[in-house]
Order: C-alpha cells, then structure tokens, then sequence
C-alpha cells in the first residue's frame, strides 16, 4: 500500500451524547480508504456519497473531494468532527463535472439508491472508478440489479470484518432519474411530490393516514409540523387553523424539498421550512402547537433516542399551555416517555396499531 488513509481517533456520531458507546464509523469505510489508497489521488476529483459522520470525508481530507449527503445529521457530524464545509452538498443537483473516484456507502432505500446512480450518469466515464462499501447484511440483491441497469458491471471484493466492496465501471447510457414522483393522496385536491429520500414515497403509510384523522382544530397562532415528511400533516393542520403560521422541520433535505412543494401548490401564504436535526436550534417558547410522527431509526440504528430528542425539543420550543400531539406504535409506549419529560400525558386516540397521546407543557 503506497500511502494511507487514517479515520480519526477522535471520530464521534451526531448529536453528541454523553457516554456514547456506538462507533461513528464502520469496517466498510476502512476497507474503502484501503482500496482508494493503492490508487493515485493527487489532481483526481473524489466524490464521496451517503458519508455518515465524517469517516471518509474527514481521512480524505487533503483531496479534492465532494461528499454529498441528504442527512443533516451526516452533515452536522461531518462539520462536528472537522469537515472543511465547503466540500459538503446537500443536493444531488450540487453534483459538477466528471468525478475521477465515486465513493458510495450504500443506503438502505433502493429508491434512493437509483436517484443516486441516475443522477451519477452525468458526472462518470468510463475512466472513473466506482466503488460502493457496506457491510454484507446491509447488502440487498436489488442494490446489485441497479449498478448493472444504470452504471455496469459489476465484482466484489473479498470480504473483511463483514464488510465488502462492489466495484463497477460506467459503460451505460445517460439517463434522468425517475423521481421526484407526484403522488396522489384522497382528501387533498394537489398530487404530492416525493423525492427519493422520502419515507413511504409510493403511498400514504397507515400511521399519518390515522394521524391525519386527529388533527386538533383550535385557534392556534403557531404550528410546528417536527420530522414533517412531505408536508401532508402540516397542510392538513393550516387547512385546519387556517391563521395560523406554519413551520416544517426535517432532517432529510429531500422532505424539505417536497415539503416546500406541496405546501406551495395548497398555500400562497408564508411558510417556514428548517433543515434541521429535531429541532436542535428553535427557540423557546414559540408555538402552540407541535405534531410529530417519530422515526425510530437513525441509519442503521434502531432506537428511540430520536424520539426523545423530538420530545424534548419541543418541550422547550413550546409556549406554556401549548400542545405535543404524537402518534406512534402502540408498543413504542410514547405515553410513558412524554410522561417523564412533560409530567403528564394522556392518550386521545387508538387503533389496532397505533396511539395518538398529548402532552401540554406546564
């Protein structure tokens, strides 16, 4: 090996918690500055895609990269631990030129996945190295399906420490990508746009479908619509509160993007949209009311950390005597978590699956 690509020892995940014991990076990223590093560098532009908190982006740091995420907490990791800013795109229309390396760490959503190597097919040639890292669990036969449609052929290292390579070399056509997609959803007049990145992107998931159902209708100045999507509960909250002033937030700059969209086809009034982690920055006591759909997964991580943050966030973001409306996986037991934070609860709304509870802060 010629010369080496070091992770930082100081490498931690974000948002920075006490105590943390899961590690910010993965063999998958080791084994890509491995490779990357019997190949010459100097003079090559490097894109990186889908860098989770600054693994690759901080080792290749005196290359001449691009590191393209759609996660705000990738991007706040990255900046956290170091990352030059101006190297970081939040949009795939960011993309520029002919890349001469294309670094992927594979996402779970092949909708997304495809977006991604559509959008590549301007920027490769048949000179440009393309190598894809993940750990073999996190490797779906489909992710293989959409290198060989849209970029090539393709070979597998060998694997180490249960992570793997695909290598593949661009010798397709050009092609635009499929999405965003416009969706139709009964009860709104507008079709929706879903970028690629969106949750449920093909249909309306039975968890908002009952959300919307418990919408509260009330003279409320403010509304937060917190991990907004694409926008659907907080349209159906303005159609509600027709005064009130509105507010998206997401972690994913793709529902930002489609959550702009769809409010303006509904609205000409105003609104507000926050790229954002939670809502990690809000200030205090600002709305009266917040509605949240939880995820409960950060990347590969399963948890409800994120939930907890959303909670707590909101509890600070709120006015006295506002609401938290949450719904969520009847099992996930939010009633009890909200209870901790906010002092109380109460559940307003069941089905087979899924609970509505308010919290009102004290």
């Amino acid at each position: 090996m010629s010369k080496q690509f070091i992770i930082p020892d100081t490498l931690s995940r974000y948002p920075v918690v006490a105590g943390e014991k899961l590690q910010a990076w993965d063999s998958a990223d080791q084994l890509i500055l491995d490779h990357l590093a019997e190949h010459e560098t100097i003079d090559k532009r490097i894109l990186i895609i889908n860098d989770s908190f600054g693994a690759l982006t901080l080792a290749l740091h005196d290359e001449n990269i691009t590191s393209y995420s759609d996660s705000f907490v990738a991007h706040g990791g990255m900046i956290h631990n170091g990352a030059n800013k101006k190297s970081l795109i939040e949009s795939l229309s960011g993309l520029e030129g002919v890349y001469d390396f294309v670094l992927v760490k594979l996402p779970k959503n092949m909708s997304f996945f495809e977006d991604i190597l559509c959008s590549l097919t301007e920027h490769l040639d048949p000179a440009s190295q393309f190598i894809c890292g993940g750990m073999i669990k996190h490797m779906a036969k489909s992710s293989f399906e959409l290198l060989g449609k849209y970029i090539g052929e393709t070979s597998t290292s060998l694997a180490v420490k249960k992570a793997r390579l695909i290598f593949a070399t661009f010798e397709k056509d050009r092609v635009s990508s499929p999405f965003p997609k416009s969706v139709k959803i009964e009860g709104f007049e507008h079709p929706f746009c879903h970028h690629s990145n969106l949750f449920s992107r093909e249909k309306l998931d039975i968890g908002t479908r009952f959300f919307l159902e418990n919408i509260p209708k009330r003279n409320y100045d403010s509304i937060l619509d917190l991990g907004c999507a694409n926008g659907i509960i907080g349209i159906k909250a303005k159609e509600l509160n027709p005064n009130a002033k509105m507010v998206f937030s997401d972690e994913s700059y793709m529902a930002i993007q489609s959550a702009v969209e769809n409010y303006s086809k509904s609205y000409v009034g105003e609104a507000e949209f926050s790229w954002t982690n939670c809502f990690e920055d809000g200030e205090q006591e600002q709305f009266d009311l917040v509605l949240c759909n939880p995820p409960f997964h950060q990347i590969t991580t399963i948890g409800d950390f994120i939930a907890l943050q959303m909670f707590s966030d909101a509890k600070r973001i709120l006015k006295k005597g506002g609401l938290l409306r949450v719904i969520g996986n009847s099992h996930l037991r939010y009633q009890h978590k909200l209870k901790k934070i906010f002092g109380s609860s109460k559940v307003i709304a069941v089905n087979k699956k899924f609970m509505v509870v308010d919290s009102y802060k004290r």
